[in-house]
């Protein structure tokens, strides 16, 4: 097989971005094929590119029914177990701590099925088996509390099935299939970008979009009802499990590539790190332990791991609307509604940054928008905290909070753009499935760590202990971060020309 890519080490265009910037002869030469991780350009198979629009309109309608019913379950179950167990943190902590066990453990299987397996991966009998367990508690059906705990136990057990499926999916689709599709099609976009540029923006898109809709739609709801909240989730997920696999199922059988056994035909990555093939799908548990570390070395030295694992550590929060600080707002006045409005202005502040950041990456490279958007972050970030700790008023100071949160998110989200077109260039292709599930493991015990913060400080009233250890984690991810772009560019900031000028002169006085 022909040489990889040689490392990201300058500040270049990359394929994801949307902008109408013209890119360089040197950029659209190395762009060619829609494959810039490749030592030379792979030209696409014009026998396996049939009716590429039709094959990027199902790859879109199955992402989204699948983005859909994870968003509108992630966010419905933690409002299921909320007004269940009413007036604690911990049950909502222990249930999103479970799931978050389940990929931290069991992710890297994931990624080595993706790397030497077939690839068409359903999963939503988990979330109907849930539903009915959560209409069981909320009807109280049930009426001993060790029964209760016994059915919120299974169902924290299904979470963690059908988290293991969202993992497989985002994986398998968002980090493999859409290279895979995008170098067997032959879609022309304006400013001379490939189909690969177009699908990364796109599916970044939808999976943005249902994070703004699906909580909002549920929230919308479950302010009404709790127990239709729950029917809907289920009927949801029922009911559209056969589009979306007759979608996925025309993709993966138009293009042969998606069929093809990776391994016959992986070979050695470059570099200094033997990379060792992590596991094969017959092989028993217990022998996972040893291909498993495998993969965490060749995760750790591979060139990609430090804007990765900083973007693992900003996992590690509160400071998001998800499970605990939803909960926590709730104990401070806020109501489903509200929650389903802030998010709204959250996710719309994060589906901003899918058009800033790819015109801020055109202007500055990613590395370098990379800092820029994790110090967006941090300021915002830093204000929020200051207000939350600062206000006497618990409903003020959670507005104050809120504000910060919803500001940080453009950074947050353009410094993610920014990590995966670094890490989609770098990481060989026979081993994308093996770096992005340890990837998603990382970021799962760091969101483990935070509920378990939670956990530990479970009251409300105890809620700024977590809020502070979550602002000086992203602290910590910008200073990784920074160290690692003074490695490779040299320096973090551009001096003035005017500066530098006056310098050299005052120099060449002194000489």
């Amino acid at each position: 097989m022909a040489s990889k890519s040689s490392h990201l080490t300058s500040d270049q265009t990359t394929p994801l971005l949307a902008g109408e910037e013209q890119l360089s002869a040197s950029e659209t030469t190395h762009l060619a094929g829609g494959h810039l991780y490749d030592g030379v350009s792979s030209v696409p198979d014009p026998q396996s590119s049939e009716a590429p629009q039709n094959l990027s309109q199902l790859l879109y309608i199955s992402h989204f029914l699948s983005t859909w019913n994870s968003r509108l379950f992630e966010f419905g179950a933690i409002l299921f177990v909320a007004s269940i167990f009413v007036g604690t943190l911990l049950p909502t902590s222990a249930y999103a701590l479970a799931r978050a066990a389940a990929a931290i453990i069991f992710s890297p299987m994931v990624g080595s099925y993706i790397d030497v397996g077939s690839r068409l991966l359903m999963q939503r009998f988990a979330v109907a088996l849930s539903c009915i367990g959560f209409w069981v508690l909320k009807k109280d059906l049930i009426a001993s509390e060790s029964v209760r705990i016994a059915v919120l136990t299974a169902l924290a057990l299904l979470a963690c099935v059908e988290k293991l499926g969202s993992v497989m999916n985002t994986v398998a689709v968002e980090k493999d299939w859409v290279v895979v599709v995008a170098s067997n099609t032959t879609i022309e976009l304006r400013g001379g970008l490939t189909s690969r540029a177009v699908l990364n923006s796109q599916m970044r898109r939808i999976d943005l979009f249902c994070k703004l809709m699906g909580p909002l739609v549920i929230a919308l709801i479950d302010g009404l009802s709790t127990e239709v909240a729950i029917m809907a989730t289920f009927g949801l997920s029922v009911l559209s499990v056969g589009l979306e696999y007759w979608a996925i199922a025309r993709v993966y059988k138009r293009v042969p590539a998606l069929q093809a056994d990776k391994s016959t035909t992986s070979s050695e990555a470059p570099g200094d790190v033997p990379r060792v093939h992590p596991a094969r799908r017959s092989m028993p548990l217990l022998s996972w332990i040893r291909p498993a570390t495998r993969s965490l070395k060749f995760y750790y030295q591979h060139p990609a791991f430090t804007p990765s694992f900083s973007l693992s550590v900003l996992y590690f929060t509160v400071l998001s609307f998800s499970g605990q600080m939803v909960t926590y707002l709730l104990t401070v006045g806020y109501n489903s509604v509200h929650i389903g409005l802030v998010r709204t202005l959250s996710s719309l502040s994060e589906m901003s940054a899918t058009w800033i950041a790819p015109r801020v990456m055109a202007r500055l490279g990613p590395l370098r928008a990379a800092m820029w958007f994790l110090s967006w972050q941090i300021i915002c970030l830093a204000i929020g905290t200051a207000l939350f700790l600062g206000a006497a008023e618990p409903f003020v100071a959670a507005s104050g909070l809120v504000g910060g949160v919803i500001g940080s998110r453009v950074g947050l989200w353009g410094f993610d753009l920014c990590v995966q077109i670094i890490i989609q260039e770098e990481v060989e292709p026979n081993y994308r499935g093996t770096f992005s599930s340890i990837e998603a493991s990382v970021q799962n015990f760091f969101a483990l760590d935070s509920y378990a913060s939670t956990m530990i400080f479970s009251q409300p009233e105890e809620f700024q202990y977590p809020v502070i250890m979550s602002a000086v984690a992203v602290l910590f991810a910008g200073q990784m971060y920074a160290r690692f772009l003074r490695s490779r560019r040299g320096h973090l900031l551009h001096i003035p020309k005017c500066i530098c000028l006056k310098e050299q002169a005052e120099l060449e006085r002194q000489a």
